[in-house]
């Protein structure tokens, strides 16, 4: 798979939930360029297991990514009925209710394809009709876009296995130190610690200082 890093983000026009109660047509990430950056991230299923585990505990921290001026999107193949029926569900009957981010509805799974992150592909049998190998929902791909509409981070997990929030947010804090002191971020780095800049001498400098 082609990587998406350093290229502009494929853009898209859905229908979404906004607000958890509110359907919208035509939403795009493209509102969001210049003003901020985005956490768009997909997962596989409506009323599922480990999905609603992430999409609660995205809006645990949405203030973390709101004082980062950065927006959360997900992302999944089900409709937005079916998006919206979920987040009037209590959380103690399987619902997200209480989630406020947008959620987009990719029905024809383009947007899942175009990402990278559609764990299957179609194919055609023998007699010329189509088939679908594999599952026809999207991994827990998640993609961090800068203010420029350019991907500059993605993580893809397989079905099973859940993501780290806190780990999303490093990332942000990382590439926004990045972006305003020109220092590059080391191995663990967390908002705090030292950085570094990108060069021998600054590798050489960093690393004395922190052998342990």
């Amino acid at each position: 798979m082609e990587t998406l890093i350093g290229k502009k983000a494929p853009a898209f026009k859905a229908t979404a939930v906004v607000k958890g109660n509110q359907i919208v047509e035509n939403f795009s990430l493209e509102q969001f360029e210049g003003k901020k950056d985005v956490i768009f991230f997909f997962y596989p299923l409506d009323f599922t297991f480990v999905c609603p585990t992430e999409l609660l505990a995205f809006q645990r921290k949405i203030a973390e990514f709101e004082k980062r001026n950065v927006a959360v999107v997900g992302c999944s193949i089900d409709s937005e009925f079916s998006h919206l029926a979920w987040l009037q569900t209590d959380l103690n009957k399987g619902g997200i209710k209480g989630v406020e981010y947008p959620i987009v509805s990719d029905l024809s799974k383009t947007i899942a394809e175009n990402y990278g992150v559609l764990a299957g592909e179609y194919d055609y049998n023998e007699d010329g009709t189509v088939k679908f190998n594999g599952a026809p929902v999207a991994y827990r791909g998640l993609f961090l876009i800068d203010k420029n509409g350019v991907v500059r981070h993605s993580v893809i997990n397989d079905l099973p296995l859940g993501r780290s929030i806190d780990e999303a947010i490093r990332t942000v804090d990382a590439l926004q130190h990045f972006e305003k002191h020109g220092e590059v971020c080391p191995a663990d780095w967390k908002e705090g610690a030292d950085a570094m800049t990108a060069t021998h001498e600054g590798v050489s400098e960093y690393l004395a200082t922190h052998q342990n």
